[in-house]
């Protein structure tokens, strides 16, 4: 039987749970489990727990993250990435440096709102299922820790940002609570993460490497 991890580089388009549906009918094992969620339009480090492993998921999932994000400023949706609908346009006025003195009020132990488009559930209902019926409802803030947040590069209204941070961060809120400090809103129009605990891009297969070694070789191998 596989027992192991995996560390897949998850792919755009591509549900966290597209991943382990996949890999169970490439192991064919039916227990496979995620550790950390990322939302379909955001891409990198995912770890895969199979079989026995599985058990070991919800001490994973408590590691700090590491992410890339590109800030895109002057636009905000209901989603806060652009995947979603447009609710505001602005004119971006900003300067770099107005956008790095903005940085530091973030970092540490901040609360952060979830957004309405998660999977948190209230009352009973994932958050996202409402959402989608054009409902909204009172979000209790939840405390998070920003351990690091630098920008890389950017100007006009893209900045490329990178992101330490603990379990239950919204990168996307984050962006967007950018935007409305710097007063001309702000979502986020890309998402990698580099990092989830111990685990690192440079141990990560695309799910192409996966179906490539699995077509010549015993997948069983893959697992860590």
């Amino acid at each position: 039987m596989p027992n192991g991890i995996v560390i897949i580089d998850k792919p755009q388009g591509w549900t966290s749970m597209d991943v382990c549906a996949k890999l169970r009918g490439i192991l064919h094992e039916k227990r496979v489990g995620h550790a950390g969620t990322l939302d379909p339009m955001a891409t990198g480090v995912l770890p895969v727990f199979v079989g026995q492993a599985t058990k070991a998921v919800s001490f994973a999932e408590g590691g700090q993250k590491v992410y890339e994000a590109v800030l895109q400023l002057g636009l905000v949706t209901d989603t806060q990435d652009t995947t979603g609908e447009t609710l505001e346009k602005r004119a971006v006025t900003v300067t770099e440096d107005e956008v790095r003195a903005a940085l530091p009020r973030f970092l540490g132990e901040i609360e952060q709102i979830p957004p309405m488009y998660s999977a948190i559930k209230v009352n009973g209902q994932k958050l996202y299922e409402l959402a989608r019926k054009g409902k909204e409802v009172a979000r209790r803030p939840r405390s998070i820790t920003i351990h690091e947040l630098e920008l890389q590069e950017g100007g006009g209204a893209e900045y490329l940002l990178r992101v330490r941070c603990s379990k239950g961060t919204y990168v996307r809120t984050l962006c967007h609570d950018l935007g409305a400090a710097l007063g001309c809103g702000g979502c986020m129009s890309s998402l990698r993460r580099t990092r989830a605990g111990s685990f690192t891009l440079q141990q990560a297969l695309t799910m192409q490497q996966v179906l490539e070694f699995a077509a010549e070789h015993d997948p069983q191998q893959l697992l860590m």
